[in-house]
């Protein structure tokens, strides 16, 4: 047998977990110290802060008494204040019990309902913090398109004759001026008139000079990003590669391909493809994928997950630090529509619960974005980090929405809930955590 035949097999399963235990140990650290230093500010005293469960495989004590350790299973973490009797801040009557008045405070069951609820409510917003700077940051490290389209990095692609150059100012293609590239209607409109050919020409300015070239099709069928789990990440596509035929039929552009996929009806699909100079054949599958719209409904199509963009990188001019936040603050806020609006379209059987995924499916996602480069990774973690403040915030027992829960109940009755009722929902709320972490199994084994 010969053994190097699983080394590819075994490099993609090694990356799918360094990658799931890198994007779930930033996150929970995240998510935790938001419950710690918030804790700290209000007064609440943190035994033990812990990056993971089960075994200590290192720890150390800070000068104010907080034991930070990190565990050996890697699927979470918790702050352990003083008075509790658990990671999910369980009451130790017997600790409580023994305490004075000015060390009761100094616990999450003695401080006030304003410092108790802040603490919980840290880790969350946390996340969401983490994930608007990272969008931010993207957002200024990759600069954004300006009113002009100038042709910026060029991209390797089997058209063959075409003449543009790094630098060129795109003013008209085939004929027709260039729209405002923020006027989606008039771009829909500008694609649809293109002749579908590999080579169209260009009219541009270049160095103060216009002239007309030969140029690639605007929007070839080329891959630039694969979705994970996708049947084109099974297929074994990669970023570059160009699709030339589908079932034997040459394509030019991308809404060939798409129109392509949708029309298939679930049917195989032969694709030629153009890697590094050379072709080769694959075949692949579409997948019925549920798509949120702009309404807020969803779309069922068939997809193979397949990314494309323009012939060429456009140049980016440089964006400020405000309006790189406030574009961060926006794909939180459309992480956040979606998912709700998801959520409630599967629990009312509009589209497939198989939508949701558990600890496998999100591994294996790690891994697809690792595979897809640094930035693609660190670009999902932030996603992921919104998804997890978001799941934090529901209203159930043992997560951080059931904690202020119970707080907004002390504050409209005047005392917290009795002892055995918290007991007893704590439970209630554990159970529905397993059974859904069972369910988001039971879709990554069984789904298609």
């Amino acid at each position: 047998m010969d053994l190097t035949s699983f080394l590819p097999q075994f490099q993609s399963g090694a990356l799918t977990l360094i990658a799931f235990v890198v994007a779930l140990s930033v996150i929970v650290a995240i998510h935790e110290y938001g419950h710690y230093i918030v804790g700290r500010w209000s007064g609440i005293h943190a035994e033990v802060f812990s990056l993971g469960f089960g075994p200590v495989l290192f720890s150390r004590h800070d000068k104010r008494g907080t034991k930070w350790q990190v565990a050996l299973i890697p699927m979470g973490g918790y702050v352990r204040f003083k008075g509790d009797s658990d990671a999910a801040s369980g009451k130790d009557g017997e600790v409580i019990s023994s305490l004075s008045k000015e060390e009761l405070r100094s616990t999450m069951h003695g401080a006030p309902l304003w410092a108790r609820s802040a603490t919980v409510a840290a880790g969350p917003i946390f996340n969401f913090v983490l994930s608007i700077l990272i969008f931010a940051g993207v957002i200024l490290s990759q600069g954004a398109i300006g009113e002009r389209l100038i042709v910026g990095e060029l991209r390797d692609l089997p058209a063959e004759g075409a003449a543009l150059q790094t630098g060129d100012v795109v003013l008209a293609i085939d004929g027709q001026d260039l729209p405002d590239l923020s006027d989606s209607a008039a771009n829909d409109a500008f694609l649809a008139a293109l002749r579908t050919t590999e080579i169209v020409p260009y009219q541009v300015d270049r160095d103060g000079d216009v002239i007309t070239v030969p140029g690639p099709y605007l929007y070839p069928p080329i891959v630039l990003q694969l979705s994970p789990r996708s049947a084109a990440i099974d297929a074994g596509l990669a970023p570059g590669d160009v699709i030339t035929a589908i079932n034997g039929v040459p394509i030019a552009a991308f809404r060939e391909l798409k129109d392509a996929v949708e029309g298939s009806g679930g049917a195989a699909l032969a694709l030629r493809v153009w890697r590094d100079g050379t072709e080769g054949d694959f075949t692949l599958t579409p997948r019925r994928v549920d798509e949120p719209l702009p309404d807020g409904g969803f779309q069922t199509q068939w997809r193979i997950g397949i990314g494309g963009g323009l012939a060429f990188e456009p140049a980016r001019e440089s964006v400020g630090v405000g309006a790189a936040v406030s574009g961060g603050v926006s794909q939180t806020l459309r992480i956040i529509n979606g998912s709700l609006s998801g959520l409630y379209h599967m629990v009312t059987g509009a589209i497939s619960s198989c939508n949701l995924s558990g600890p496998i499916g999100i591994a294996q996602t790690s891994g697809a974005m690792a595979s897809q480069g640094t930035q693609n990774f660190i670009w999902f973690i932030a996603v992921l980090s919104t998804a997890i403040g978001l799941l934090n915030l529901f209203p159930i027992p043992v997560l951080d929405g059931g904690h202020l829960v119970f707080h907004a109940y002390e504050a409209v009755s005047g005392k917290p809930p009795n002892d055995k009722v918290m007991r007893v929902m704590m439970t209630v709320g554990l159970v529905l955590i397993l059974s859904l972490m069972l369910f988001g199994v039971s879709n990554d084994l069984f789904c298609p």
